[in-house]
């Protein structure tokens, strides 16, 4: 009897275990960084990071649903998040990662728009994003700070 309850106890242990593990979906190139820095700090001094090697972690907030070239990661602030970006079919970003956990080693970039270029690219953004966007809500000149993606680990 007491073999019994421990095979039983056992199995209901190991299946318990088994299943609240979560998958790793690994993207792109293996992440070699092991520093992470807040997204919040990349943006207010996001010169100190241009052209760097970085590790950023955060939720997924948005996909690309067109080629899933593109994942915003929210910030460790509110209303802030950072665009990880990559050529097209170098990295496919899965809808699914939505609302998941995500690590992602990049290189920091910045566009400079003028507001014609702007409201092209949030027009496009919105576009592959599935969203509407207000043209008005654009007003001039604006730099977007970027992050290359190289390699990514989404906690499916």
């Amino acid at each position: 009897m007491k073999k019994t309850k421990f095979i039983i106890i056992s199995s209901l242990l190991f299946f318990v275990v088994g299943c609240s593990s979560e998958k790793i979906e690994k993207l792109g190139a293996e992440i070699k960084a092991n520093q992470k820095i807040k997204i919040s700090e990349i943006l207010s001094t996001p010169n100190k990071f241009i052209g760097k090697k970085i590790l950023v972690e955060g939720n997924v907030l948005d996909v690309c649903t067109d080629a899933g070239c593109w994942m915003d990661i929210a910030s460790d602030v509110p209303n802030q998040k950072i665009k990880i970006k990559v050529k097209d079919g170098d990295i496919i970003f899965p809808v699914k990662a939505k609302g998941k956990s995500a690590l992602v080693e990049g290189v920091v970039y910045s566009i400079e728009l003028d507001e014609v270029e702007a409201k092209e690219y949030f027009l496009h953004m919105a576009e592959d994003a599935g969203k509407e966007f207000d043209s008005t809500l654009v007003t001039g000149h604006m730099t977007i700070y970027q992050i290359k993606g190289l390699g990514a680990e989404i906690k499916m």
